[in-house]
């Protein structure tokens, strides 16, 4: 069997600073300590026949499982909910580590990447108005389904820019692009950016929330701390759409 890379030789060509680095290329969590865990799992996964497709499609279940699982009543949907986004994230990191080595890369690879990441924010959206709805559906649900288009729509405005680029000949933008021409618009970027309220709406984050609401149900009785979480994630959600549409058009994202 051949001998497994040592993981400062790996972590060179698997991890690269300029993905790492950028402010758009990599979640925090990645850099805080999954990219840690995750190459201590590639190290092993480069020596088998595995194809990076393989994991981004594990990835993706993980995603969709993680929403699922709140249809489970109580702290334990909530708890394995975070577990398979944990797990949603590895995968994530994982995938992109063994295309690199393997050199591997491929158009259908970062399509399903991409659409895994729609899917499993949505679906937790939607798994969380049938967490908070208890039984039936109502409008507990129709709220979850809600915040999951909001959040479709915040991924798809930012994919979008890299449609419209490319239809128009010009390259991937940089993180330059992303400041806002105006001056005003630019400020209330940075107080959001100083609080970071709008990272709830990503799945990671969403899943801890509401990991801790369901612990305030536990103590509280009943489930009305998961539906005030749920009211908070789906106004953030939809302050956040034109906020953000607002940005990308000040930007010079599209120019």
């Amino acid at each position: 069997m051949v001998a497994a890379p040592v993981l400062e030789e790996l972590r060179e060509v698997c991890q690269p600073q300029t993905k790492l680095a950028s402010r758009n290329g990599e979640h925090w969590a990645g850099r805080l300590y999954m990219r840690r865990i995750s190459l201590r799992f590639t190290r092993h996964l480069v020596r088998t026949p595995v194809t990076p497709d393989q994991l981004t499609w594990i990835m993706v279940v993980c995603g969709i499982a993680s929403g699922a699982a709140l249809l489970i009543p109580g702290l334990t949907g909530a708890v394995l909910a975070v577990v398979l986004m944990q797990l949603f994230l590895l995968f994530d990191c994982v995938d992109g580590e063994v295309a690199r080595w393997k050199g591997q890369n491929s158009a259908a690879g970062i399509y399903v990447d991409r659409l895994g990441a729609y899917l499993a924010d949505a679906a937790l959206m939607v798994g969380a108005g049938f967490h908070a709805a208890r039984s039936g559906f109502g409008g507990w649900v129709s709220l979850g389904l809600a915040t999951a288009l909001g959040v479709v729509l915040l991924k798809a405005s930012t994919d979008l820019v890299d449609v419209a680029r490319a239809r128009r000949g010009l390259a991937v933008a940089d993180d330059e692009s992303t400041r806002p021409r105006s001056q005003g618009v630019a400020t209330v970027r940075r107080l959001a950016a100083a609080f970071k309220i709008h990272r709830v709406t990503n799945g990671i984050e969403a899943s801890l929330l509401l990991l801790a609401a369901a612990i305030g149900d536990t103590v509280a009785g009943g489930t009305d701390v998961t539906r005030w979480a749920l009211i908070a994630l789906a106004a953030i959600t939809w302050v956040m759409v034109p906020a953000h549409l607002l940005s990308i058009l000040s930007s010079s994202r599209l120019r």
